[in-house]
């Protein structure tokens, strides 16, 4: 059964993703990746629908007399301006998604750089699967650092020590281009041992 969540937990979701969104959109940008700012877009309408439900218990709340309208203008407020980041972080996106070309700075510092960021989903036959990010130390053995995870429609921000991966997580990960093919192979099942 799901339990209604307060104003409060919905404005830190809002913060996080947008936060998030931020990272991806310009990831996807600069390594020219379109699924990840598809990611982007659909996390904007996840974040817009989220900026509706807020208004919406806001306003309940003002009706209701359990809130004051300076606090409401506060929350709106707040709401507003993770939205306005999300819609942001989309406009940055579809730069990607139009393929618009990059500027020939930013072309060379891409080259320059032995960063790429990713996105990967978790086979059910993967030596992932079960365990947690401490146990398997991805960052030491392959170079990439799990930033985010997506769990069907649960995302997991900064993901700790403990978080453990699933069949079918959808792993955002930074680093070296030689461990973002250790990192597809382990989880598609390819490779066994890391």
């Amino acid at each position: 059964m799901n339990e209604k969540r307060t104003i409060e937990d919905i404005l830190i979701d809002m913060k996080d993703r947008s936060e998030l969104m931020i990272d991806l959109a310009y990831s996807s940008l600069l390594y020219d990746n379109r699924q990840i700012a598809e990611e982007v877009y659909e996390l904007e309408d996840y974040i817009d629908s989220l900026h509706h439900t807020v208004k919406r218990e806001v306003l309940e709340e003002v009706h209701n007399k359990k809130m004051d309208i300076e606090d409401a203008l506060m929350i709106l407020r707040m709401a507003s301006s993770s939205e306005v980041i999300a819609d942001a972080a989309r406009e940055i996106a579809d730069v990607e998604l139009r393929d618009v070309d990059l500027h020939p700075i930013l072309k060379e510092s891409i080259k320059e750089s032995d960063t790429v960021f990713t996105r990967v989903r978790t086979s059910s036959k993967s030596v992932l699967c079960g365990k947690t990010l401490g146990n398997l130390k991805l960052a030491s053995e392959t170079g990439m650092t799990v930033i985010a995870i997506r769990r069907r429609k649960k995302w997991i921000y900064g993901p700790r020590s403990n978080t453990k991966i699933l069949s079918g997580d959808i792993l955002f990960a930074r680093g070296p281009a030689d461990g973002e093919k250790h990192l597809l192979a382990l989880a598609s099942g390819k490779t066994k041992q890391l």
